[in-house]
């Protein structure tokens, strides 16, 4: 696997993912009130419609913001080509995973 990086930076992430034909979304069921829920990443053909809801990029990042998360992610497969690889994570552990050397902030 290619080096997996790490960023904080909404239009990093945006474009990341928007590059690669994905969107912001929520797994249906966790949310309740303002709250989405459980923020997800989702590429079209990869998750069934049934288990998530697109949300706004304003409604995922006041979520990302407000849970201290961080957004994993790798440019390219080992083979080179375009990765779709990328996870949440809290802010804290992506720091002790990858050191701070890779933050982006």
């Amino acid at each position: 696997m290619s080096d997996a990086k790490v960023t904080t930076e909404h239009d990093k992430i945006r474009n990341w993912v928007e590059e690669r034909g994905g969107r912001p979304a929520a797994v249906k069921g966790t949310g309740k009130g303002g709250d989405p829920g459980v923020l997800r990443i989702d590429f079209p053909g990869y998750t069934g419609d049934e288990s998530l809801m697109p949300i706004t990029w304003e409604q995922f990042f006041e979520k990302f913001e407000k849970e201290r998360l961080a957004f994993l992610y790798q440019e390219e497969t080992k083979e080179g080509g375009e990765s779709r690889f990328s996870k949440l994570t809290n802010r804290e552990e992506a720091k002790k995973t990858l050191g701070a050397k890779n933050q982006g902030h």
